[in-house]
């Protein structure tokens, strides 16, 4: 277990096959068909920068059940081919890879045009990854995009965006548009408008937010928060708004600040949106950086409800620790769902006070206990994202539990510093368990070994943990 940051990436020295992206190109389209269509264009200019010639280049594509790819065309220098899959031993690693072979050996230091095409259309996911509707669509900062591998080889490293990268989206010209970058000048052709952005090294993938959208407030007001609804919201938001940016400023005080482009909190209608990972019916909120996606029932609860707050600020909790971090396949449901769920515990306490944490706390632990009701429980320490629904809601529940019992192990704030070091260390970059223990042993000086072993590999709560925030009890350690 390591938690360091490389520093050889830059090495100037080949040490591995290898390739570097000398240019990239990207155009997304919105296409209002029935039913409507994401259109994906990819174009990168690719030199072998590594330490032999290379006789392909891997491809991860979207999923195709999840983004509803299809259509998909790949081009080498001009010449469309055909991609084969990848060697049996790589697809547990990379199941949505494909093969791109060259049709000559590619010389160490010569240039590849690469283009990869597709469409995405009714997809299944709707929620954090992809929603795509006829009047909006949003997609996420990962999955949706290809993403070139690297040579299976232990040095080969993965290939970098290169630095400006410039991409294009072309939407209706009544659609809105928000995404991460640096935003040049629009431009309409025809009932079309054309909007681009230039990400630089230091930014994160890009994500995209876009629809026919009445927004409040129509000036742009730093720090309010701002939302966008497929009709004029009735009444004054101020109030919701106000709680909102708070809650958006309680989150970063504890877990460390966001991009500074990023200004106020967007909170965006999308009628498509279902929940992804519980599948839970009726209001259902989804993250994207610094802003929620709200689907219509969620709205019908009131903005300045408590209910619609709470799914706000799940969905705001995200940015920290799914957009910002990427955690590795074992731990995509224990940390990239269960930190937001615990962030929405941080924000309830820094409002409430001791009662309010447990209360929530107590509210999880009956969440917990309905949801193993009804079914076996999966590890938290090797649940996926793709395992059964009722699984997937058991872990949820204890996996905000998990991070309650390490803060009162660790003390709030070693807990809350720690995760701040990791999210400043590793963002972008993939996360697991040992990177979070590594940083929390660090911050607390407290070995954690016991305590990571037996919440991710035993079933059930453990008994002094239900015995110290059971009803009655006022005794919480690390409080």
């Amino acid at each position: 277990m390591g938690f360091v940051a490389l520093g050889a990436a830059g090495c100037a020295v080949p040490l591995a096959p290898g390739f570097r992206i000398a240019k990239e190109s990207r155009e997304i389209q919105f296409v209002p068909a029935q039913p409507p269509q994401l259109r994906i264009q990819m174009h990168y200019t690719l030199q072998n920068s590594g330490t032999t010639d290379l006789e392909y280049v891997d491809i991860r594509l979207p999923d195709e059940q999840t983004y509803g790819r299809k259509d998909l065309h790949i081009e080498i220098d001009g010449q469309e081919i055909t991609p084969t899959g990848i060697p049996a031993k790589l697809v547990q690693d990379e199941p949505d890879a494909i093969r791109a072979p060259f049709d000559s050996a590619w010389k160490r230091g010569q240039t590849r045009e690469v283009s990869v095409e597709y469409s995405l259309e009714s997809p299944e996911d709707r929620g954090t990854r992809i929603t795509l509707g006829e009047s909006s669509f949003h997609l996420g900062s990962r999955g949706g995009f290809p993403q070139l591998l690297p040579p299976k080889h232990v040095l080969a490293a993965y290939p970098r965006r290169p630095d400006p990268t410039l991409y294009s989206i072309r939407v209706p010209s009544d659609f809105v548009v928000l995404a991460r970058g640096t935003p040049k000048k629009p431009r309409k052709t025809g009932a079309e408008t054309e909007y681009q952005f230039v990400l630089r090294r230091g930014d994160l993938a890009a994500y995209i937010v876009a629809g026919r959208y009445s927004i409040w407030p129509a000036g742009r007001a730093n720090n309010s928060t701002s939302f966008w609804t497929l009709q004029p919201l009735k009444g004054d938001p101020q109030d919701s708004a106000a709680k909102i940016a708070a809650v958006g400023k309680i989150l970063e005080t504890n877990f460390g600040p966001l991009d500074k482009r990023i200004r106020e909190p967007h909170i965006v209608e999308s009628p498509d949106l279902q929940a992804r990972v519980t599948a839970e019916s009726g209001p259902a909120g989804a993250p994207f950086p610094r802003g929620a996606l709200v689907n219509p029932a969620a709205l019908a609860l009131g903005i300045d409800s408590d209910q619609f707050l709470d799914i706000v600020t799940r969905a705001l909790a995200h940015d920290w620790f799914a957009d910002q971090l990427y955690p590795v396949r074992d731990a995509a449901l224990g940390m990239g769902e269960g930190l937001p769920e615990y962030a929405s515990i941080v924000v309830e306490a820094d409002q409430g006070g001791d009662d309010a944490r447990r209360r929530a706390i107590q509210r999880y632990l009956r969440r917990y206990d309905q949801a193993r009701s009804s079914s076996p429980e999966t590890p938290l320490g090797v649940i996926m994202l793709t395992d059964p629904l009722a699984q997937r809601r058991i872990a949820v529940a204890k996996a905000a539990l998990f991070y309650v019992a390490l803060e009162d192990t660790c003390g709030a704030d070693a807990m809350q510093g720690g995760l701040r070091h990791l999210v400043n260390v590793l963002r972008g970059q993939e996360v697991s368990y040992d990177d979070l223990r590594a940083a929390l042993e660090q911050s607390s000086g407290k070995s954690l070994a016991d305590i990571f072993r037996v919440w991710l590999n035993v079933p059930g709560i453990p008994e002094e943990f239900r015995t110290r925030y059971q009803a009655g009890n006022a005794t919480s350690a690390g409080s």
